[in-house]
C-alpha cells in the first residue's frame, strides 16, 4: 500500500490510500478519484513529507518537507470513501449522497474552521447550530479528548 497526499484542481489538498503507484495512476488517467472537499475528479500528487518507520521499536517518525504546507485535510475515512467512490455499490452511494444532501441543507458549512467552531459551540461561546467541515486527524483527536462530540462522515462527490 501506499499514500499519496493530492491536489485537485481547485486546490484542496488530501490523502488517499492506493495498493501501489501503477493503481493510482490508472485511477487518475480514468478520473476516479474524486476531492472529498468539491468532488473535482482532476487531481495530481501534491508534494508530501515521507514517514519513515524505526523498526517496530516505535511510532512512526514524520520527516517535513521543505516546501510542503500542512492544509487541513479531512479524516481519513473520508478521504478513502472518495477515492473509492466509483467502486462503492449503487444503493450505498445513493444513501450516502442522500445524506451528504441533508447534511447540507440542514446545516452550515464552516470548511477548515471546523474544530474552532466546534469548540465555540460545545463552550457556549458561539449559538448551538449544525456544522460540517474538514479537520486534520491531529484536530480530530483534540476534540474528542476535550469531550468534544462530533461524527466523521464519508464524503462522496458528486456526480458520475
Amino acid at each position: 500500500m501506499i499514500l499519496y497526499r493530492l491536489r485537485c484542481s481547485k486546490g484542496h489538498e488530501f490523502e488517499s490510500w492506493f495498493k501501489d503507484s501503477k493503481t493510482y495512476e490508472r485511477q487518475e488517467k480514468k478520473a476516479l478519484i474524486g476531492c472529498p472537499s468539491c468532488g473535482d475528479s482532476k487531481v495530481a500528487r501534491a508534494v508530501m513529507s515521507p514517514r519513515i518507520g524505526k523498526g517496530g521499536r516505535g511510532p512512526e517518525v514524520e520527516v517535513p518537507a521543505e516546501s510542503a504546507a500542512a492544509p487541513a485535510v479531512p479524516p481519513a475515512e473520508q478521504q478513502k470513501m472518495a477515492a473509492l467512490a466509483h467502486h462503492v455499490p449503487k444503493e450505498l452511494r445513493e444513501a450516502l449522497l442522500k445524506v451528504r444532501a441533508e447534511v447540507e441543507k440542514n446545516c452550515e458549512p464552516v470548511g477548515e474552521r471546523f474544530a474552532e467552531e466546534a469548540r465555540k459551540i460545545h463552550y457556549g461561546e458561539s449559538t448551538k447550530r449544525g456544522i460540517y467541515g474538514q479537520t486534520t486527524e491531529e484536530e480530530a483527536e483534540a476534540l474528542a479528548e476535550e469531550g468534544i462530540e462530533f461524527g466523521r462522515l464519508p464524503w462522496i462527490p458528486r456526480g458520475n
